[in-house]
C-alpha cells in the first residue's frame, strides 16, 4: 500500500467507523471500503474471536474491498462486549496503518423467558404471617437488552389467599387454615415485552399447626333405651357420638371418658370409640330423663379437652295387642249408597301407654269399602253396591299395631244390601210400528210394547199407559201386558197417510217411581201417485272429485209400496246419474277452470203410469289445484350498505291460474337474518335492518308466494342481494396506547416500534397512511419520526434522561376514502436511566400485631423495599440482630425457631432494620419495626365449687316475678372477649334461665308435690375465637311450703252400731285424711269442730272414732251428726272438714237407695234449644240422714241430669238422625260406703215438619231442539230432613210451561216440545213441596240448541242399558277423542232384547248421538263414514270405558215409510190454510188439556202443550211444512220427534 494514499483512505474509512447490524440478519455485506492504493487485510481489535464472524473480500489491484459476515450474528452471545463486534482494517503496505471498526449488533427479541426450574413447591405453616413471602420463582430472558429481556409474572388461577409480585414472589394475603385448604396449585407465566412466554408450576402445601382443642360434633346428644334393658342405646340423636382433633392435619388420637357425676356407675364409655352403653338397668318410673356428662382429651396433652352432655330418655315397652269393641259387626246398607257414606264405626283400644297406634284396613282390599283412621267404615266404590249383582258383602277389619311386635287383630263384618228403585223400566225397542189397512176390525191387536225392570218387589212391577197421541180415541192399551188394540174403526183417506204417533209410558211401583217412554207409530196409508216434493233442488260440489260423489238427495212421495218407481236423469246424463232412492251423483270428474260452473239437470219419476219431473241446479266450486309460479325463479340485486331501512330492493312477482281466493297470493321472505322484508301483497322486497358489508357482504333470500286456498299452495324464488362498500370504518390501531422503552444512549435512526392500524373497508377505503400530529413535550426538530406507509417509529434525535424521561406521542392513521376517515392512537416512550438511587422502605415505621400462640419460625411481616434503580432491590440484603426475631434476605421477618412469645411476659418489641442495596459499598436506609403481642383464647371458662344440690322453695314463679336459685361466678384467665363468660342452659328450660350476672333464676311455677328435683345442664362459654366452653350438670331441689290443705278421703263418714253391741271404746269408724306436703307440713291432727257428742271420742292422731260408754241410756234409733276437722302442723296451719254420721240403731242396720220406678218413658219435640226439659226421675235414700246424687251413665253428650233428678237435653235433637235414646240414670247416697241404684229412661224424639231444600241453588243444562217427548233435561234433587210420609216430596213447575214438565215423584225435568225454542235460553223454576205445605225452589237454565233428526247417528253396544246410562259422560268423551269432534249423546235405549237391565249373556243397547265441529253440527253421513273408517280407534276408546270384550256396530237408520208411498200434492194456498188451521187446533188442544190436567196423586201429570199432539193425521206436505218451520221429523216414522237424553244427562249446577 502506498503511504501516500494511506491517509486519504483512512479518512474515507473513518466515515464507516460505526456500523449497526440487526442481530440474526443473514450473511451479507457490512461495509464497502474505497480509496485503496495498496493492499488491505482484516485484523483483530480487542477481541480476536470476533474475526470468526467476518471476512474481507478484496481483489489485489482494485481500489475497493468489502467486509461481509461469515455467519449470522447474535447480540445475545456478544453481551460481554455490549453486543458489539470489534475489528480493524490494516493497510498492507510499508506502513501498517490500522483503521479500527466497531460493529453494533442491534438486539432482536428472539428468546423466550426460561424458568430456573419447571416446578416449585413450598411448605407453609398455617400460622404464617400475612403479607410475608412464601416462595419465589425466577425466570431469565436470553435477550440482551432490557427492552426485550424484561420479564412480567402472572399466575392462574386467581387467588384471594396469595398474590404474585413483579419479582416472582408469592405473598400471603390472608391467614391460612389447614382445615379449609391443604394445598394450592398455580401455573405461573413469565412473559417478555413482545409476548414470548414460559410457564412453571407452583405447589404450596399448608402445614397444620397444633393450635386447636378437640371438639364433639354436637354439644348435646339425646339417647333412647327401653326400660329394664342394658347394653347399647337404640338410637342417639342427632348422630353417633364423635369427636375429633380441631387440627385435622395432625388429627391426634383422642380418649373418651364419663365425667364424675352420680350416674357414672350406671354407664360405660369406650375410651377409643366413644360408644356409651348402659351397665345397670334403669326404671322409667323412677327417672325418665337422665343427663350424663362426657369428655374427650388428646392423648398427647390431657389439658386439651372438650365436653358434651348425653340426655338419656327411658322408654315404655309395648306388650298388649289391640282389641275391638265387638266380636263381630252386622249391618244393613242401601244399594247405591254414595261414595263416602258411613257404614259403621269400629272402636279399637290398646292397653299400652300410648293406646292404639297403628293402621286399620279392610280385607280383602278389593272390597268396595274403606276405613278411616278413626274406625269409620265408608263406601269406597258406590258402583259395586248393586243389589241386582250381589245381595251382600262379608269382609274383615284388620287392626295392626305400628310398633314391634306389630300385633294384629281381625274382626268380621257382614253387610246386607237393601233394594232401591234404581232401575227404570226399559222398553225392548226404541220405537214400535203398526199399520191399519182397509180390513181393520175393532179389538184387533196392532202391536205389543214390553219393558223390563230388574228391581225387586214393587220396584220391579211395570204398568203401561197411553199418555199422548190418542186424541180421537182410536186405540187402547192393556196396562199389564202392553197390548195396543184398535178401539174403533179409522177412516182411511185417499192420497194421504194417516199417522198416529202414540207415546207410551212404562212406570214401576216404587215409592218414588221411575218411568220411561217410547213411541209407537201407527200408519193408515191410502193410495197416491209418485210426486216430487219440490220442483227445483240445489246442490254444490267441488271440482276434480272422483265419479260417484252424491250431490243432493231429492225427496218424493211413493205412498204405495207395492208399485215400484223409477227415477232418471233427462239432461246432462253423460255427467250425472240418479238412484231410485233419490241420490243424484256424478259420472265423471268436473273441472271448474276449463268447463261450466253451473249445470241445470232435469230429472223425472214414474211408476209406469204416472210421472213427475223436477230440476236440480248443480254448482261446481273451485278448488285450489294450481300452485303459484315465479318468472324468473332466480334474481340477483345489489344494495349499498348504507341503504336506509324501508328502501326498496326489487319486486319478485308470481302468478296463479286459480280463481278467487285460490289465486290471491301472499308473499313472505325466508332468510336474511331480519335484514330484509317482503310486502305480503305486492311482493316488494325492502331493507328491514341496518346493513354492514364488513359483517356480511351478501344475503341469499328465499321469496315465498302462497295462495289463499284451503289447503294452500306455494312456490319459491331465490334472491341474491349483494351489499356494496362505502367508506364507513375508521382505521383502528392494534393498541390504543403503545409502550416503548429506550436507553438515553440509543442512536438516532433506531427503530423503536412498528405501529399497525386496520381498516376493514375495501380498496382505497381501506388503505392506511400513518403520521405523528403531536409530541409532548414538543421539540424542534421532532425527536421521533413515523414512516407513513409502514408505520415504523424511529428515533430522530439523541435522548437525554436528565431533560425528559417520558414522551407522549399522538399518532393518526388515515384511510384513502373520500372523505378520508382518521383513527387516533398514542405512544408512550420511556427513557431509561442508570442506577443511582438508594433503597427505600415502604414505611419508615412498621407496626405489626401477632398473637401469643404464634408458632416458632412463623413469619410475621414482609418488609417492602424498593430501589428506583434498574433491578430494584433484587441484590440487596438486611442488617438485623435480635434474640426473638429474625429476617431473611427477602425481608421476611419471622419468630426465631428457638423462641416463643408470651404476652404476659412481654407484649411489645421495638426493632431497627437496615437495608443495603448491594455488595460492596451499597447504599442503605433504616426502618423501625414495632411488634405488639396479642392475647389468644387458650383458657376455657372455669366454674367454682357448686353446691349439690341447689335449693329453692317451691312457689308460683314467673318471668315477671322470678326466684333466685344461685349466683355463679365463672372465671377465665384470658383478656377481653376471650375472658367474657356467658352462662346458658342446654337445652333451654321452660322453668329456669340465667340472668346476665350469672344468677340462675326460676321463671315458672315450681310445685314440689309434682316434682321434687330438676337435673339441669349448664354451659359456660367465652366470646373468643375459637370459642371455648365448659359444660356441667347441676341439681335443683325444691324445699316444701305448706301450700296443701289436708284432704279427707271422703266428704262424709257414716258409721252404725246396734245398741246391744255397744261398749266403751268400741271402734265405730276411722277418719282418714292426707296432706301432699312434706315434713311437719304433712302431719295431721283430727278433732270435732261442730256437733260434739258425749257418746263419741276422736283420736287426734289416728282419726279413730270410738264409743265412750255402752249407750245404756239410749232407747230408740238415734242419729249423731258431727263435723270433723283435719289440721296440719304447718306455719300457718291449714285445715279441712268432713261430715261424720253415727247411727245408733235398736233393731237393724240394713238400708239403701232406690228409684220410685225402675223405668221412665219421656218424649220431646226435635230441634228444642239446649237445656230443654225431657222429664224427671226420683230416688229415695230411705233415711232423711242421707242425701241422693244423680249421674247419667249413657248419652252424656246429649243429655244431663241435675241434682233434683230433672233430665235435660244439652243440645238440639234431630229425629231424622236418631229417634230413640235409652239412658241409664244412677242414684248414689251419702252412706259410707255409699249405696246406688239405676233406672232406665226411654226418650223418644218427636218429629217437627221441616222445610225441604235443593242440593244446588241452580242448574244449567242444554238440550237440542229435536228432543222427543219425555227426554230428560235435568235431574233436580231436593232433600227433606223429615222421615216417613212427612219427608216425601212432590216436584212441580212454579209456572205452567208448554215446552217442559217435571216428574212429580222423581224431580226429573223432561221435554214436552222444544222445537219452537231453538237457539233460545229458557229459565224454569222447579219447586219441591212436602205434605205439610212447606216448599223449596230452584232455577234450571236450559239452552235449546238447534239440530235436525237427520243428524242423529246410531251405534249399538254389547252392554246393558243401565251400564251405558251410568257412563254417558265417559262415552261422550271417548267418542269425541276418536272422532275429533264434540259428541253429545241424545238417546240410550235397548237394542230390542227382551231384558233391558237384568244381567244377560248377550246385551245390546242403541246409542243415538250428534257430533259438532266448532259449533256446527256434522252430518250423519260424515259421522257414519268416519266411524267406519276409524273403527279401530273408536273401539280402543270404548274399551277404556267398558273394558275388554266391547263390540260396537254402526246402525243404519231405516228408510222412512213416507219415502216409499205416494201422496197427493196440495196447492200452495191450501198448504198455507192447512198450517194456519193446524196452529189454531194446537192452541185449542193445549188449552183444553191444561184445563183437564189430572190431579190424582197416583197418576203422572203432563204438560200437553206441543204441536204434534193434535195431529192424528199428517199429510206429507204438512210434515214438510213443519220441517221448514223449524220442526224436527223422525225420518224412520215420519212423525214429529225431538231429542232423548238418559237420566244421567250432563246437568251442572249454576
Amino acid at each position: 500500500m502506498d503511504p501516500g494514499g494511506l491517509i486519504p483512505a483512512g479518512l474515507f474509512l473513518a466515515l464507516y467507523a460505526c456500523v449497526c447490524v440487526v442481530a440474526g440478519s443473514p450473511v451479507g455485506d457490512v461495509e464497502l471500503v474505497g480509496g485503496i492504493t495498496s493492499g488491505v487485510k482484516l485484523v483483530s481489535f480487542i477481541f480476536p474471536e470476533h474475526l470468526q464472524y467476518l471476512e474481507l473480500s478484496f481483489t489485489p489491484g482494485e481500489a475497493s474491498a468489502t467486509v461481509r459476515t461469515k455467519k449470522p450474528l447474535d447480540a445475545d452471545s456478544l453481551a460481554y462486549s455490549d453486543s458489539t463486534l470489534y475489528y480493524s482494517l490494516m493497510c498492507d503496505g510499508l506502513i501498517k496503518y490500522n483503521n479500527t471498526r466497531t460493529l453494533k449488533i442491534l438486539d432482536v427479541n428472539n428468546k423466550s423467558p426460561i424458568f430456573s426450574q419447571e416446578s416449585y413447591s413450598a411448605d407453609v405453616s398455617e400460622t404464617q404471617t400475612v403479607e410475608s413471602e412464601v416462595i419465589r420463582v425466577s425466570a431469565v430472558d436470553g435477550d440482551s437488552t432490557p427492552a426485550n429481556n424484561r420479564v412480567i409474572y402472572s399466575m392462574a388461577p386467581a387467588s384471594e389467599d396469595f398474590a404474585l409480585n413483579n419479582v416472582g414472589a408469592f405473598i400471603l394475603k390472608r391467614p391460612l387454615n389447614y382445615n379449609i385448604a391443604q394445598k394450592y396449585n398455580f401455573i405461573v407465566t413469565a412473559t417478555d415485552p413482545m409476548g414470548l412466554s414460559a410457564t412453571a408450576t407452583v405447589q404450596i402445601n399448608v402445614v397444620d399447626f397444633d393450635n386447636l382443642n378437640p371438639y364433639f360434633s354436637h354439644n348435646s346428644y339425646r339417647a333412647f333405651i327401653p326400660e329394664n334393658q342394658v347394653g347399647s342405646f337404640r338410637t342417639i340423636e342427632p348422630e353417633v357420638i364423635k369427636a375429633q382433633d380441631g387440627d385435622t392435619g395432625i388429627n391426634m388420637t383422642l380418649t373418651y371418658s364419663i365425667s364424675a357425676d352420680k350416674y357414672r356407675s350406671n354407664f360405660n364409655m369406650d375410651s377409643s370409640s366413644g360408644v356409651v352403653s348402659l351397665l345397670t338397668a334403669l326404671d322409667r318410673e323412677e327417672s325418665s330423663l337422665i343427663s350424663v356428662n362426657i369428655k374427650v382429651a388428646q392423648t398427647d396433652n390431657s389439658l386439651k379437652t372438650a365436653d358434651a352432655v348425653v340426655s338419656v330418655t327411658v322408654e315404655d315397652v309395648n306388650d298388649n295387642p289391640p282389641q275391638f269393641d265387638q266380636p263381630g259387626y252386622y249391618v244393613t246398607l242401601r244399594e247405591n249408597s254414595p261414595l263416602g257414606d258411613a257404614v259403621l264405626k269400629a272402636s279399637v283400644t290398646d292397653r299400652d301407654q300410648a293406646g292404639f297406634v297403628g293402621t286399620l284396613r279392610i280385607l280383602p282390599e278389593s272390597s268396595p269399602f274403606s276405613i278411616d283412621s278413626d274406625g269409620t267404615v265408608r263406601v269406597k266404590d258406590s258402583s259395586a253396591l248393586d243389589r241386582e249383582a250381589t245381595d251382600g258383602f262379608t269382609f274383615q277389619i284388620e287392626a295392626r299395631e305400628a310398633d314391634i311386635p306389630n300385633a294384629v287383630k281381625e274382626v268380621e263384618v257382614n253387610v246386607t244390601l237393601l233394594d232401591e228403585n234404581d232401575n227404570s223400566p226399559a222398553f225392548t225397542s226404541n220405537a214400535y210400528k203398526g199399520k191399519v189397512f182397509a180390513n181393520q176390525t175393532v179389538g184387533m191387536q196392532l202391536v205389543q210394547v214390553k219393558a223390563d225392570d230388574p228391581d225387586a218387589g214393587e220396584n220391579g212391577q211395570v204398568k203401561y199407559s197411553l199418555d199422548f197421541g190418542n186424541n180421537e180415541g182410536f186405540f187402547s192399551i192393556d196396562e199389564n201386558s202392553g197390548d195396543i188394540t184398535l178401539l174403533k174403526i179409522i177412516p182411511l183417506l185417499q192420497d194421504e197417510i194417516s199417522q198416529f204417533p202414540l207415546y207410551i209410558t212404562a212406570r214401576d211401583g216404587g215409592t218414588v217411581s221411575r218411568s220411561s217412554s217410547t213411541q209407537v207409530n201407527i200408519l193408515a196409508p191410502g193410495d197416491s201417485n209418485p210426486q216430487f216434493l219440490h220442483t227445483v233442488y240445489r246442490g254444490t260440489l267441488e271440482e276434480e272429485q272422483d265419479p260417484g260423489v252424491v250431490i243432493v238427495r231429492v225427496d218424493f212421495l211413493p205412498l204405495a209400496a207395492e208399485v215400484p218407481v223409477t227415477l232418471r236423469v233427462d239432461t246432462e246424463a253423460d255427467k250425472f246419474v240418479i238412484s231410485n232412492t233419490g241420490e243424484l251423483s256424478t259420472k265423471v270428474k268436473l273441472d271448474y277452470d276449463e268447463a261450466p260452473h253451473n249445470y241445470s239437470v232435469a230429472i223425472s219419476i214414474t211408476d209406469g203410469v204416472n210421472s213427475n219431473s223436477a230440476v236440480v241446479e248443480v254448482g261446481v266450486t273451485d278448488v285450489n289445484d294450481n300452485s303459484p309460479v315465479f318468472t324468473p325463479s332466480s334474481v340477483i340485486k345489489s344494495v349499498p350498505e348504507d341503504a336506509e331501512v324501508g328502501s326498496n330492493v326489487t319486486v319478485v312477482p308470481a302468478t296463479d291460474k286459480d280463481s278467487n281466493f285460490n289465486k290471491e297470493l301472499r308473499y313472505s321472505l325466508r332468510g336474511g337474518g331480519g335484514r330484509f322484508s317482503a310486502d305480503p301483497v305486492s311482493g316488494m322486497v325492502s331493507v328491514a335492518g341496518a346493513l354492514d358489508r364488513e359483517t356480511k357482504a351478501e344475503y341469499t333470500l328465499l321469496v315465498v308466494a302462497e295462495d289463499q286456498g284451503r289447503p294452500s299452495r306455494s312456490a319459491t324464488a331465490s334472491l341474491l342481494v349483494r351489499v356494496s362498500d362505502i367508506n364507513d370504518n375508521v382505521p383502528e390501531f392494534s393498541e390504543a396506547e403503545y409502550q416503548v422503552e429506550v436507553l438515553e444512549t440509543d442512536l438516532a435512526g433506531t427503530i423503536l416500534r412498528t405501529l399497525s392500524a386496520v381498516d376493514p373497508d375495501e380498496e382505497a377505503n381501506g388503505r392506511v397512511t400513518y403520521s405523528i400530529f403531536q409530541q409532548s413535550p414538543s421539540s424542534d426538530p421532532p425527536v421521533f419520526e413515523l414512516d407513513s406507509s409502514s408505520g415504523t417509529l424511529r428515533l430522530a434525535r439523541p435522548l437525554d434522561y436528565s431533560q425528559v424521561r417520558v414522551y407522549s406521542l399522538k399518532v393518526q392513521a388515515s384511510d384513502g376514502g373520500t372523505p378520508s376517515l382518521v383513527g387516533n392512537g398514542s405512544v408512550v416512550v420511556k427513557v431509561k436511566d442508570v442506577n443511582n438511587n438508594p433503597p427505600e422502605f415502604s414505611e419508615e415505621i412498621y407496626h405489626v400485631a401477632v398473637t401469643e400462640n404464634l408458632a416458632s419460625g412463623a413469619s410475621i411481616l414482609t418488609l417492602k423495599v424498593t430501589d428506583r434503580d434498574e433491578g430494584g432491590f433484587s441484590d440487596g440484603y438486611f442488617l438485623f440482630t435480635n434474640d426473638t426475631f429474625d429476617i431473611n434476605k427477602d425481608g421476611v421477618v419471622s419468630l426465631r425457631a428457638d423462641a416463643t412469645l408470651d404476652r404476659e411476659t412481654k407484649d411489645r418489641y421495638e426493632l431497627q432494620v437496615v437495608a443495603v442495596d448491594r455488595h460492596p459499598g451499597g447504599l442503605s436506609s433504616t426502618a423501625q419495626l414495632n411488634v405488639t403481642v396479642l392475647d389468644y383464647n387458650d383458657n376455657a371458662p372455669q366454674l367454682p365449687g357448686i353446691p349439690d344440690p341447689l335449693r329453692i322453695p317451691e312457689g308460683d314463679y314467673s318471668e315477671a316475678s322470678p326466684g333466685d336459685v344461685f349466683t355463679f361466678v365463672p372465671t377465665d384467665a384470658d383478656l377481653g372477649a376471650n375472658g367474657e363468660v356467658t352462662l346458658s342452659l342446654l337445652p333451654p328450660h321452660p322453668l329456669f334461665r340465667f340472668r346476665e350476672d350469672g344468677t340462675l333464676q326460676a321463671v315458672g311455677p315450681l310445685d314440689r308435690e309434682r316434682r321434687e328435683t330438676y337435673e339441669l345442664v349448664m354451659k359456660a362459654s367465652d366470646k373468643g375465637r375459637p370459642q371455648r366452653e365448659t359444660v356441667t350438670s347441676v341439681t335443683v331441689s325444691l324445699e316444701d311450703l305448706n301450700d296443701n290443705r289436708p284432704q279427707f278421703s271422703s266428704g262424709s263418714f257414716v258409721g252404725s252400731v246396734l245398741l246391744k253391741d255397744a261398749e266403751d271404746g268400741k271402734l265405730l269408724l276411722t277418719l282418714s285424711a292426707a296432706d301432699r306436703d312434706a315434713g311437719n307440713n304433712s302431719l295431721i291432727a283430727y278433732s270435732f269442730c261442730e256437733g260434739g257428742s258425749p257418746y263419741l271420742a276422736l283420736n287426734s292422731e289416728t282419726g279413730a272414732v270410738t264409743l265412750t260408754s255402752d249407750l245404756a241410756e239410749v232407747t230408740e234409733d238415734t242419729t249423731l251428726v258431727l263435723t270433723a276437722m283435719a289440721r296440719d302442723h304447718g306455719r300457718p296451719p291449714l285445715n279441712s272438714t268432713a261430715r261424720v254420721v253415727v247411727n245408733l240403731r235398736v233393731v237393724s242396720l240394713l238400708e239403701g237407695v232406690a228409684f220410685r220406678s225402675s223405668s221412665y218413658n219421656f218424649s220431646v219435640p226435635e230441634n228444642r234449644p239446649p237445656g230443654a226439659s225431657v222429664g224427671g226421675v226420683w230416688a229415695s235414700s230411705g233415711s232423711v240422714l242421707y242425701d241422693v246424687a244423680y249421674a247419667l251413665k249413657t248419652h252424656a253428650d246429649r243429655f244431663s241430669v241435675n241434682a233434683s233428678g230433672a233430665v235435660l237435653a244439652t243440645r238440639p235433637l234431630d229425629k231424622e238422625e236418631q229417634e230413640w235414646y235409652i239412658l241409664d240414670v244412677e242414684a248414689v247416697d251419702t252412706r259410707t260406703p255409699p249405696t246406688s241404684a239405676t233406672a232406665m229412661v226411654r226418650v223418644q224424639v218427636e218429629d217437627v215438619n221441616e222445610s225441604p231444600s235443593f242440593l244446588h241453588e241452580g242448574y244449567k243444562t242444554s238440550v237440542v231442539s229435536i228432543a222427543p217427548f219425555k227426554t230428560t233435561v235435568a235431574q233436580v234433587k231436593a232433600s227433606d230432613p223429615d222421615v216417613g210420609h212427612a219427608g216425601q216430596l212432590v216436584y212441580g213447575l212454579a209456572a205452567d210451561s208448554a215446552h217442559f214438565d217435571v216428574d212429580p215423584s222423581s224431580g226429573r225435568l223432561y221435554v214436552v216440545s222444544v222445537a219452537a225454542l231453538a237457539g233460545q235460553v229458557v229459565t224454569l223454576q222447579v219447586t219441591a213441596s212436602d205434605p205439610g205445605g212447606l216448599h223449596a225452589a230452584t232455577n234450571v237454565q236450559v239452552e235449546v240448541q238447534g239440530a235436525s233428526a237427520v243428524d242423529v247417528v246410531l251405534i249399538s253396544l254389547n252392554q246393558p242399558a243401565n251400564v251405558v246410562e251410568k257412563k254417558v259422560l265417559q262415552l261422550e268423551n271417548s267418542l269425541g277423542a276418536a272422532l275429533g269432534w264434540t259428541v253429545t249423546v241424545i238417546e240410550v235405549s235397548n237394542g230390542g232384547s227382551s231384558e233391558a237391565r237384568a244381567p244377560r249373556a248377550v246385551a245390546k243397547t242403541t246409542v243415538g248421538f250428534i257430533a259438532e265441529d266448532r259449533g256446527d253440527v256434522v252430518s250423519s253421513e260424515e259421522v257414519t263414514a268416519k266411524l267406519q273408517s276409524q273403527s279401530a280407534a273408536v273401539r280402543a276408546e270404548l274399551v277404556n270405558v267398558f273394558g275388554e270384550g266391547l263390540q260396537f256396530e254402526v246402525e243404519l237408520k231405516p228408510q222412512s215409510p213416507a219415502s216409499s208411498q205416494a201422496a197427493v200434492i196440495a196447492l200452495g194456498t191450501m198448504l198455507a190454510l192447512s198450517m194456519l188451521g193446524l196452529m189454531v187446533a194446537v192452541g185449542f188442544i193445549v188449552r183444553f188439556h191444561r184445563k183437564q190436567k189430572p190431579q190424582d196423586s197416583d197418576k203422572e201429570s203432563f204438560n200437553i202443550d206441543r204441536p204434534a199432539e193434535g195431529l192424528s193425521r199428517w199429510s206429507q206436505d204438512d210434515l214438510n211444512t213443519f220441517k221448514q218451520g223449524g220442526g224436527a221429523v223422525d225420518e224412520r216414522t215420519g212423525g214429529a220427534v225431538g231429542f232423548k237424553q238418559t237420566e244421567d244427562s250432563d246437568t251442572s249446577p249454576l
